[in-house]
């Protein structure tokens, strides 16, 4: 037996992404922004209302990061989607963060975070809030690699969004092989 919960933005899991921009001053911003995701090989979509000191920076820009939020820095990344910019002045660096300047785009890694997507702006619809942005380059910091050079989820420990409870989870162990476990049901 199922239960109906009706026409719900719940999803598993939510990726909590923490968007960065330089404002036109050169100051760093961010936000939390736990509704987003990938649609094609190059582009990343998130839902963003126009209000946002971020987004006003990033429309001015047409250059945004998008870092994964960690376990090890939740408290910082929910005080980025609790608190405004647009009311608090250094709202970045009460966060804990620090800016490095991206080699690709117009906007600010977040030292503290150690991988992160680099964007350009493809479009943004203030109606909607849906904006979507071309991916340029990832990085990710050595220290969160495996010994093949790829990132290591269980060093990462990227962080989700339970829509249901308001909650952030921590992402879990392997449990398959993507690719390769369907094929024992191939005939």
């Amino acid at each position: 037996m199922r239960k109906n919960f009706g026409a719900k933005p719940w999803t598993y899991p939510q990726p909590v992404f923490i968007v960065a921009t330089y404002g036109e001053d050169g100051t760093p911003d961010a936000m939390n922004a736990a509704w987003g995701g990938i649609d094609y090989d190059d582009r990343i979509n998130l839902c963003l209302s126009a209000g946002h000191k971020t987004v006003k920076n990033l429309l001015a820009s047409k250059a945004f990061t998008v870092s994964m939020g960690t376990a090890d820095m939740l408290v910082a990344c929910d005080y980025v989607g609790i608190e405004s910019a647009n009311k608090v002045e250094g709202k970045f660096c009460k966060a804990g963060f620090h800016a490095v300047k991206s080699d690709f785009v117009n906007a600010p890694l977040i030292a503290e975070l150690p991988m992160a997507v680099e964007c350009e702006l493809v479009s943004y619809d203030p109606g909607t809030c849906h904006l979507v942005g071309r991916i340029v380059n990832v990085c990710a910091d050595e220290s969160i690699l495996d010994e093949k050079g790829k990132i290591d989820p269980a060093k990462l420990r990227p962080i989700t969004f339970d829509p249901v409870h308001n909650d952030y989870l921590v992402i879990g162990g392997k449990v398959g092989d993507a690719f390769k476990d369907g094929m024992k049901l191939k005939g």
